[in-house]
């Protein structure tokens, strides 16, 4: 099993997540007038998939005892339990996501959604276990925090500019926050009690716990949808296969991002790790800004915000990664 050997190799990995992690949802505003119910099973196969692959690649590199298979023989059942309901968790709140970025963009979602999930669950995870400087880490927390204040006051200054605001896009938003910081203790507890999980492992249960949600919360979504009407299961087969293609590599770039951020958990903790790749916001904030123009006409007190935003998390990147070496 491939894992990290230095904070340098670490820290490297909980960068590239934090990439990957706010970069995903591009693959879905790639898609033109296409349901997010129905791109979500591409990418809920996507995340499976990739987590699968890394497993039988980097997860079983050398073999031995923490090799994929080993691991899933030798591991506590109710480790694997853990990790399939965190991941089951998860699906709920990033369908949530996916929907509020339908609804209010990706500049607006990421950070309103992601910022409430960063706070929660790294105090969460910190608490079952505590490594690193806490101090640190809570200042860091706190930058992320101010960060997401600041994307609502950006919103609310575009509001006022040429723009109206969604308040149904925002509650979805919160709550798919709230739900995303849950996630988290699950996975730390299935890495770190009794005979634990490996990365890879976790990661598998965990996306294939969020897979096996599909078809009972994103079938439930079809048949009354948070906007629009409701989406026939048959116009997904009817959907261009470009569009087929964009899920599966969303998610393949999630599940990539997840990856990297359990191995390097498991020099760092999950804590630290899972707040620097929550940092994704900032880059999700850029791509909405810079590639989808989801700010044009925004006057300047909106901009300054959003610039004020993107310091902010990465004073908060700073200082969690800091939070490691105190």
């Amino acid at each position: 099993m491939f894992v990290p050997s230095t904070f340098a190799v670490a820290l490297l990995m909980t960068v590239l997540s934090t990439a990957c992690w706010g970069s995903f949802a591009n693959t879905f505003k790639g898609t033109k007038n296409y349901r997010f119910e129905l791109y979500y099973w591409d990418y809920a196969l996507g995340i499976f998939g990739v987590a699968l692959a890394l497993a039988f690649t980097m997860g079983s590199y050398k073999g031995g005892p923490t090799a994929f298979v080993a691991n899933v023989r030798s591991a506590d059942e109710l480790n694997l339990l853990y990790a399939a309901v965190g991941g089951f968790i998860f699906n709920i709140a990033n369908v949530l996501l996916v929907a509020g970025i339908e609804i209010v963009g990706l500049a607006v979602a990421f950070p309103i959604s992601i910022g409430i999930a960063l706070v929660e669950g790294v105090v969460l995870s910190y608490a079952l276990q505590p490594r690193g400087n806490a101090v640190l880490l809570g200042a860091g927390v706190l930058m992320a925090v101010v960060a997401v204040v600041l994307v609502g006051k950006s919103y609310g200054a575009l509001r006022s500019g040429a723009a109206a605001v969604s308040k149904k896009g925002v509650v979805v938003c919160v709550v798919s926050g709230f739900l995303m910081g849950i996630f988290a203790p699950f996975v730390t507890r299935a890495m770190t009690r009794g005979h634990t999980l490996t990365p890879y492992t976790t990661a598998v249960f965990l996306t294939g716990g969020a897979l096996v949600c599909c078809f009972f919360f994103n079938t439930i979504l079809m048949r009354k949808p948070i906007v629009g009407s409701p989406v026939a299961a048959g116009d997904y087969f009817r959907a261009p296969a470009g569009y087929h293609a964009l899920g599966l590599l969303g998610g393949a770039i999630w599940g990539l991002g997840t990856v990297f951020n359990f191995v390097a958990a498991s020099l760092v903790g999950v804590a630290i790790s899972y707040a620097i790749g929550q940092a994704s916001p900032m880059v999700a904030c850029l791509w909405g800004v810079f590639a989808w123009k989801e700010f044009r006409g925004a006057n300047r007190r909106a901009k300054g915000y959003l610039a004020a935003m993107v310091v902010s998390y990465g004073m908060a990147l700073l200082l969690i990664a800091r939070a490691y070496a105190g």
